[in-house]
């Protein structure tokens, strides 16, 4: 039997490798005459990166930019010369922001647009930017700030470029010194086809998680609209604004990018189509599968691209009561591993262990059959 392992990440508890590599180590002790192809894999958010570099063969580096909350971080890409890849989750993802000091309105973006003007300084052509994961609603605000946009409201005053003040904008300017995009192609990778605005667009669906009260979402999502309205209206329709707070509109606005399916171009990048012909089982999984990741995110993804016939098995941290019934989205089933109640902490601890034994028991019913 041949095994094509394709995870991604378990947010705030193992990276897509980590867990691939978790998985196989279970799936050896059932199964010892198996062969293995691990594949980690993102799709727009953390992983996203090591994907790629380890795909397309980039060498990695580092650049020193603005965090969330204002703070210098270490900000990493790969780069092959012309071509560049980074994940706004390194700059400025939830993850990155105590949960008592998370508000999306209030935390920064400006590394991403620093990140790009350090890049295109380099003289890279191609860019390619996972907008997944993100702790900020801002519109792509602080994002352009970075490149040298300033924001002013109706009395003439500087706007911090922050979620709080999209209602307020009544003009902006660039620098003239600003870095210059006009010979860069910029690819943003997202994982979801929210729209910017309304109740499926980034403040209904996503600022939630990211700790914006309930009671906020309506007046929120007003003024992201009236913002774009007002500026760029074309981009209130377009599928997948909505990726990273808004993230993805303000890219396409500000740094002329092109959206695209960010677990299909990973899965390009991979060789993915050739790689699963050689698959007899192919393992998808991610921290929380919910109705949300039947939209197209990487497990979902992943399966859609796997040949009918081919046993498709999800592994995930959890499963959300929202879910439909398995078969579903050519996944023939889902496990999770959480083997009992216990804190949030103990339990992500706990997450190789979890894996290893939950892939030994799929393994195990295995072998009782002539799959």
């Amino acid at each position: 039997m041949h095994i094509l392992i394709a995870p991604d990440s378990f947010k705030e508890s193992l990276s897509a490798s980590e867990v691939a590599k978790a998985i196989q180590k279970g799936f050896q002790k059932a199964l010892p005459e198996a062969t293995f192809d691990r594949m980690p894999i993102g799709d727009g958010g953390e992983g996203t990166l090591a994907a790629l570099a380890e795909g397309l063969h980039l060498e990695s580096h580092s650049h020193t930019v603005t965090g969330a909350l204002g703070q210098a971080v270490q900000a990493h890409y790969a780069t092959n010369g012309h071509l560049a890849v980074f994940e706004m989750a390194d700059i400025c993802g939830l993850e990155k922001v105590p949960l008592v000091k998370r508000n999306p309105l209030t935390l920064t973006t400006e590394g991403v647009g620093e990140m790009l003007a350090h890049l295109i300084d380099l003289g890279i052509t191609d860019i390619m930017v996972g907008v997944g994961g993100s702790s900020t609603n801002d519109g792509g605000l602080g994002m352009a700030a970075g490149l040298g946009y300033h924001f002013f409201d109706e009395a003439g005053q500087e706007l911090a470029a922050i979620g709080d003040n999209l209602g307020n904008i009544v003009r902006f300017f660039r620098d003239s010194n600003s870095p210059d995009l006009s010979q860069v192609t910029l690819t943003i990778i997202t994982d979801v086809t929210n729209p910017l605005c309304g109740p499926k667009g980034a403040t209904y669906i996503f600022a939630g998680q990211k700790g914006l009260p309930k009671t906020d979402f309506a007046p929120v999502d007003k003024a992201m609209e009236q913002f774009y309205r007002q500026s760029f209206p074309e981009l209130l329709d377009l599928a997948g604004a909505g990726a990273g707070g808004g993230m993805a509109a303000g890219l396409v606005a500000f740094a002329g990018g092109k959206i695209i399916s960010g677990i299909d171009a990973v899965l390009d990048v991979l060789d993915f189509d050739r790689r699963v012909q050689a698959a007899d089982l192919v393992i998808v999984g991610e921290g929380r599968m919910d109705q949300q990741s039947l939209s197209g995110k990487a497990p979902v993804g992943v399966a859609r691209r796997t040949p009918k016939g081919t046993l498709v098995i999800a592994i995930c941290g959890s499963l959300k009561d929202d879910l439909p019934d398995f078969p579903v989205a050519n996944i023939q089933a889902a496990f999770p591993i959480i083997s009992g109640v216990d804190s949030l902490e103990k339990t992500l601890a706990k997450a190789p262990q979890n894996l290893e034994r939950t892939a030994q028991n799929i393994g195990n019913l295995l072998a009782l059959t002539d799959f």
